[in-house]
């Protein structure tokens, strides 16, 4: 409870002393998106660092349990071999609370090629899970597989899905193996003042190794897009709730709070 207090002072304090207004920034650039649209889209080739505290207030077939998690995400964009790149690392430290304990969970990392098209975008690469959560915070096991997504978009509408894949690299001793699809859909409207509206981060995920779906969220996002100084900045508040109750301890409400900081070319 406590950090979701912090989480809504942070996004207060964040939307009282950024400026607003969109910075200057050619749109070609960004493959002809607006810079708030491009925020919300993770395939468009954009250096950007991420901070955002994720809280699930309530689990499911367990009461009276919550925990939050500091998440970190950067990606950023290059070109090989005429190709463009982006590459995204995500870092999740467990802060408190939950069924485990406090610390490092495991990272995982892709690299996406991406190709415009005049609707769009689309993009494929590897992923890969790095067990840096030990025994009690991760899978003990190296994971490896595809990724593929799509965005379209108009002036104020952006859609589109992706598709993560990660299976276990077979590691003795591992606690668990780890074999699951993750599929995203990307919604954002954009609205005045450089607001905007969508879906949060929806992982809806099937686990292949106990053949079942793993999550079933569903949930909404709200954006501004503000500027701390030189530097861009969305900030946005998420909430989502999670149907899939057959797990113990698996998350049922979970709040999101980001701030994503910016740096167009």
């Amino acid at each position: 409870m406590k950090f979701t207090i912090f989480s809504i002072t942070l996004l207060a304090a964040g939307l009282l002393f950024g400026q607003s207004g969109e910075p200057a920034v050619s749109s070609d650039a960004l493959g002809g998106q607006s810079l708030g649209q491009a925020a919300s889209d993770p395939t468009a080739s954009l250096m950007n660092v991420q901070l955002g505290v994720w809280s699930t207030v309530n689990y499911h077939n367990l009461p009276n349990e919550s925990s939050h998690t500091l998440n970190v995400r950067s990606a950023v964009p290059f070109q090989l071999g005429g190709t463009n790149h982006i590459m995204r690392v995500t870092v999740p430290v467990l802060l408190d609370g939950g069924l485990t304990s406090s610390g490092l969970s495991d990272i995982t990392v892709f690299d996406l090629m991406v190709f415009d098209q005049s609707w769009g975008r689309w993009g494929l690469g590897p992923v890969a899970l790095l067990p840096t959560g030990g025994e009690t915070r991760g899978s003990e096991n190296w994971g490896l597989g595809p990724a593929i997504g799509f965005t379209a978009k108009t002036d104020k509408l952006l859609a589109g899905l992706f598709n993560q894949n990660v299976f276990s690299v077979h590691r003795e001793g591992a606690r668990q193996a780890v074999n699951v699809s993750i599929i995203q859909p990307i919604v954002s409207y954009s609205l005045p003042k450089h607001w905007s509206l969508g879906a949060s981060e929806m992982n809806i995920t099937y686990d292949w190794e106990n053949d079942r779906w793993k999550s079933l969220p569903i949930g909404v996002k709200l954006a501004k897009l503000l500027h701390f100084g030189e530097v861009p900045c969305q900030v946005n508040l998420q909430y989502e709730h999670d149907f899939a109750d057959d797990e113990l301890g698996a998350p049922e409400d979970i709040i999101r709070l980001t701030f994503k900081f910016l740096f167009p070319k």
